[in-house]
């Protein structure tokens, strides 16, 4: 049941016999169908706002048309009444991230996606990361009190980014803004707040409760939204402060929830989060494994955007680096996915050793190698660095390259996601060995080599076949429960459902970590389908 529907209804016309008054007769000519629907018992109501235009409706209409009503679940709204029952009944669904936002359209009454698109989240202006939008929220104004200032521009710049790809989706799909009658709100928990004028004080400051974890419904008017007013916005609930309601969109687009197995979802953005568990019960935990993922950290890191190096290969038969960027627009910069392949091939192509150092020399075992060892390899004041892409096939003229600084960050992150892994499954006593499936979620997994990533020692040594990519699974969340009411109710019973763990003062996770900053781990037996390279040239760094 969508949350927003248009409901086919001819009603009697009003007549000196029966003065029945125009909502009244809509009401008592919809309570039946509602009856059929399974949803009588909800209370019918008509929000004054909405009065004026659905009685106008109602009678322009000659009492026969389709009543739009919002879903919600205490109450069923009657919002509009229109006359034409074939054009679509739109709603959005809305990804909302900390640097980007991605949306579709979608038509209620049948499911279909009538527009897609994604813009930038104008937030940024005030700050790259979630600590520094808390810190801007909240800062002290004058005699030191809040700032309300601060909290309300970054309200006003989430609403207007939302509001212009509003515009843009609706435009694609020949529609107008207004036109859009529902919208789905997908994001972590400081989003959720700075989106609902809420403040963040207390996300990052002990105890770390956040003031609300599940927004009840509201419209668009109350926030600003530049769509039909009386749009019921739905919110993704939350469960902490760092577990918002993207990770539960995430679980109910890879199913977790509903599984009789018992498997694993890892989203990689500013945080690596990771869920594991089952339809009887679910655990999870958060990170700091992601910004060098996402291009926070390399100098040379960037989004998966068009320029981005996504792919790396070096052919050692020949000595050749190849590549491909997002887009195949001229290389700007490596995201992610490409930092992974990038350092595996070096590890297996020996340019770096298990440490994730440049050897303080390499000895080429041919002409070809020793061509390819200096054309890519140099030293920045003393600091040795590879380069990936040359200037002359760069966008800017600039060369990419990967640092010694840049490999020191990736080994962190590396570590950082693997002991996430590992003590996670430990707290519950259960063995990669026995998930059946592993669901990789963002554009971390839309893109990522599972192979490489296993190399690193990033994820476990498993067959292949056991990762799985999801995509935007925080944009599909958003979408299903738009479209299906079990899914919101699934969304709350999930909220419920998982246990948190925290890693900030998880000694098991501290002990993993240092145990993970070697390629591909200092445990080689963890990982039997790596190849182990440790001889006394690789010990010396540069």
């Amino acid at each position: 049941m969508p949350l927003v529907q248009a409901i086919p209804l001819e009603a009697v016309p009003p007549s000196l016999q029966d003065n029945t008054a125009d909502i009244d007769r809509l009401k008592l000519a919809l309570l039946p169908v509602l009856r059929n629907m399974g949803v009588a018992g909800r209370e019918c109501v008509v929000p004054v706002q909405s009065l004026p235009r659905v009685a106008a409706g109602f009678r322009a209409a000659g009492f026969r048309g389709d009543v739009v009503v919002n879903m919600l679940p205490r109450r069923v709204e009657i919002v509009d009444f229109v006359r034409d029952g074939t054009r679509p009944i739109m709603a959005m669904a809305l990804d909302l991230g900390t640097t980007h936002l991605e949306a579709t359209l979608l038509d209620m009454r049948t499911g279909n996606s009538l527009a897609a698109g994604h813009g930038v989240n104008q937030q940024v202006r005030f700050g790259g990361d979630i600590l520094s939008r808390i810190h801007f929220a909240v800062r002290s104004g004058p005699g030191g009190e809040p700032d309300i200032s601060g909290l309300e521009k970054l309200q006003r710049e989430v609403v207007g980014s939302i509001n212009q790809l509003a515009d843009d989706l609706a435009g694609r799909a020949g529609a107008r803004p207004e036109d859009i009658r529902g919208l789905s709100v997908s994001g972590n928990t400081t989003m959720i707040h700075l989106f609902l004028g809420t403040s963040p004080y207390h996300i990052c400051r002990e105890p770390y409760i956040p003031l609300v974890n599940a927004p009840d419904p509201c419209h668009a008017v109350d926030l600003g939204v530049a769509i039909f007013p009386m749009a019921p916005v739905w919110i993704l609930p939350s469960i902490g402060s760092y577990f918002g309601g993207d990770l539960i969109s995430g679980i109910l687009a890879s199913g977790l929830d509903e599984s009789a197995a018992t498997r694993m979802l890892i989203d990689v953005g500013t945080n690596a989060e990771v869920v594991l568990g089952n339809r009887d019960w679910l655990i999870a935990c958060a990170g700091a494994a992601g910004p060098a993922l996402e291009g926070g950290v390399a100098r040379m890191g960037m989004r998966a955007t068009a320029g981005a190096v996504e792919h790396v290969r070096i052919d050692t038969a020949n000595w050749q680096l190849n590549y491909r960027t997002v887009e195949n627009a001229p290389a700007a910069g490596i995201c992610g996915s490409g930092l992974i392949d990038l350092v595996a091939e070096m590890y297996l192509a020996r340019i770096i050793n298990f440490r994730g150092k440049f050897p303080a020399a390499v000895e080429p075992c041919s002409e070809e190698h020793r061509a390819f060892l200096e054309e890519r390899l140099g030293r920045d004041d003393t600091a040795p660095f590879f380069v990936v892409v040359p200037g002359r096939e760069t966008a800017d003229g600039a060369p990419v390259i990967l640092s010694q600084l840049d490999l020191d960050a990736m080994m962190r992150s590396k570590a950082a996601m693997y002991a996430i892994l590992t003590t996670l499954v430990s707290q519950v006593g259960v063995d990669f060995h026995e998930l059946d499936r592993i669901y990789v979620a963002g554009a971390f997994g839309k893109h990522i080599d599972p192979g490489h990533a296993i190399t690193l020692g990033m994820i476990p040594d498993l067959p292949l076949s056991t990762y799985e990519s999801v995509g935007n699974s925080s944009l599909r969340g958003a979408e299903l429960v738009l479209l299906s009411e079990s899914c919101r109710h699934r969304s709350r019973d999930i909220r419920r459902k998982v246990t948190y763990l925290e890693l900030n003062v998880n000694q098991e996770f501290m002990i993993r970590f240092s145990g993970a900053r070697f390629i591909p781990h200092t445990d080689p037996e963890l990982f039997p389908s790596v190849p182990s390279f440790r001889n006394g040239s690789d010990e010396d760094s540069a």
